[in-house]
């Protein structure tokens, strides 16, 4: 499992330009969004950088990681910080799951219920 996160981000930067280019309006509410999400306020940058980097590896999204582990970098994280939030972000895609299958049971159940009932 060896990615060059460096250059994915390099390429995908390519293709984002593409797509801001195709739809520029949307794009650039994306951006103010962005801009505003990530400001500081009462987290810091760091912080919602560190947020960022454990959603982007809760829901598998290998752009939006070389993306946020690149500015937590930039804003500073230490290695101990990232590995700080991996820890939460293996939690956090293990105890989701743990409920949607509860939920896919239940739903199962229910519906086989109705069936036999029919």
């Amino acid at each position: 499992m060896h990615k060059d996160w460096p250059e994915m981000a390099k390429e995908l930067s390519g293709a984002i330009k593409e797509v801001r280019l195709g739809t520029p309006e949307v794009m650039k509410a994306f951006s103010a969004m962005a801009a505003a999400a990530t400001g500081p306020g009462t987290l810091d940058t760091k912080t919602k950088e560190l947020i960022a980097l454990a959603i982007a590896v809760a829901i598998r999204c290998d752009g939006c990681v070389a993306f946020h582990a690149q500015a937590a970098v930039k804003h500073g994280a230490s290695r101990d910080e990232i590995m700080e939030t991996m820890g939460m972000a293996l939690y956090m895609g293990a105890g989701p799951s743990l409920m949607y299958a509860a939920q896919a049971v239940e739903a199962y159940d229910q519906f086989a219920a109705a069936a036999a009932e029919a």
